[in-house]
């Protein structure tokens, strides 16, 4: 089984899973454009989760799937598995709340997760780059 590419389609399961909700959300709340201003809305929220999303995925995804091609450390595996983790853990933190207007741990566990592991993908890329 190939871990690196199952990271890949479930980010990729994300993002468009998410366009699907803001589509519904929008076609229930009845409003074609435009993001409500306010943080309870539940359109705002699945908007700002499909935008971060969006945002993120694209780049980790090339990452994951160039560190696919050679052999990974160990290191890297668990990085695109727990890059992949805190993906989905920031996207509940900004959906599941009843708010986005206070920071929540997760929100902060995601995000935080996603620059650790993120960047420990651009290093590892690096490291094949210097080979």
């Amino acid at each position: 089984m190939n871990i690196a590419l199952m990271c890949i389609a479930i980010l990729g399961a994300l993002s468009i899973g998410l366009g699907i909700m803001v589509s519904l959300q929008r076609i229930k709340e009845k409003k074609g454009t435009g993001c409500p201003d306010d943080p309870k809305s539940q359109l705002h929220k699945v908007i700002r989760a499909h935008a971060n999303t969006v945002e993120f995925a694209p780049a980790l995804m090339v990452l994951i799937y160039i560190l696919s091609q050679s052999q990974m450390a160990a290191w890297v595996l668990w990085s695109v598995i727990l890059v992949t983790v805190c993906r989905i853990i920031l996207v509940a933190g900004l959906i599941l709340p009843r708010t986005m207007a206070r920071p929540n741990p997760l929100r902060q566990i995601g995000a935080g997760g996603t620059y650790v592991f993120g960047l420990a993908l651009c290093v590892a890329v690096l490291q094949l780059a210097a080979v």
